[in-house]
């Protein structure tokens, strides 16, 4: 299966000293801090009480932590209501705890749409993608440009809006909507922190391409790590582009680390931006956990559960 990210553990960013003081008390076996962390949040009220923003819990980021059905306990404590991009063989698992896949891997981000060369094999995932998602009932898979490949701009919106026209009448039969998700290239510090090359790398560019594909069914990942990364004015672009918002990712900013006071991105200011817009999507918590993933993972619900 190609998915959307590779499994890596996370690389660590420096403490600051609140971090390290809860480091202290913190169980260090990752054996251990999992068992600890599933414990803790059966014992935890949810972190979302207002719910009026459907968070989601996007699985690469958490996987070194806990097993797939632990994951989706502390989801259910949490409030939350999806662990997306997680492999197909693990929704029925999904549904068995009341949840849902908000929205599925494919192809993945080195091999994208922009070069017809690829097309054969992004299509093909595509569409057992979205067969799939239409079978379980899930609504959203996720796509990407590609790299660059010495493609031009112009050209790679071209072969993309090509390629994506030989699939998006299949989504529109099967009631599943493709989202087209754009990322950063200022960070090389770390493969999941930033993608060097990728095309896609700011949000009118893949705005553009949505817009000539003209589906309903095809829309914007907007993520707001990647956003503010690049193109920065999140809250007003978040309000001029609301008709094309097909699902939203989290992450702090610098360091794609937790969304605490260490970071740069007023959530609750944003997440009251997409409520503002009549956003009524999936918000994937997709932070890298420098600490407890717990804890984490309980802040960042809070901050966002507007």
């Amino acid at each position: 299966m190609a998915d959307h990210h590779p499994e890596t553990r996370p690389a660590h960013r420096p403490f600051s000293r609140r971090d390290l003081l809860r480091r202290g008390a913190a169980v260090t076996g990752a054996t251990m801090l999992a068992g600890a962390n599933l414990a803790a949040a059966n014992d935890q009220s949810k972190a979302a009480v207002n719910g009026r923003i459907k968070q989601s819990l996007v699985s690469w980021c958490y996987k070194p932590y806990w097993e797939p059905e632990e994951m989706a306990k502390i989801a259910v404590q949490l409030g939350c209501v999806s662990i997306e991009l997680i492999d197909p063989k693990d929704w029925p698992m999904l549904k068995k705890h009341g949840l849902v896949c908000a929205i599925a891997g494919s192809h993945g981000f080195q091999k994208g749409m922009n070069n017809p060369e690829n097309w054969d094999y992004c299509l093909e995932l595509l569409r057992e993608r979205i067969d799939q998602c239409a079978e379980a009932g899930f609504k959203r898979v996720i796509t990407f440009t590609g790299m660059r490949e010495n493609i031009s701009d112009d050209d790679g919106i071209k072969n993309c809006v090509d390629g994506y026209k030989k699939i998006i009448g299949h989504a529109e039969k099967q009631g599943v909507t493709l989202c087209l998700e754009m990322l950063n290239t200022r960070d090389d510090t770390h493969p999941m922190k930033g993608h060097p090359g990728y095309q896609g790398d700011h949000t009118e560019y893949c705005i553009e391409i949505i817009k000539k594909v003209g589906s309903p069914n095809f829309k914007l990942l907007f993520d707001i790590y990647h956003v503010q990364i690049m193109d920065g004015d999140v809250i007003r672009r978040i309000h001029q582009f609301k008709d094309y918002l097909g699902h939203i990712h989290t992450a702090g900013n610098p360091g794609r680390g937790e969304l605490d006071d260490q970071q740069e991105i007023n959530y609750p200011a944003v997440m009251q931006a997409l409520l503002d817009v009549g956003y009524d999507g999936y918000v994937g918590q997709e932070f890298i956990p420098t600490r407890d993933p717990l804890e984490g993972l309980q802040e960042a619900v809070k901050w966002c559960d507007v």
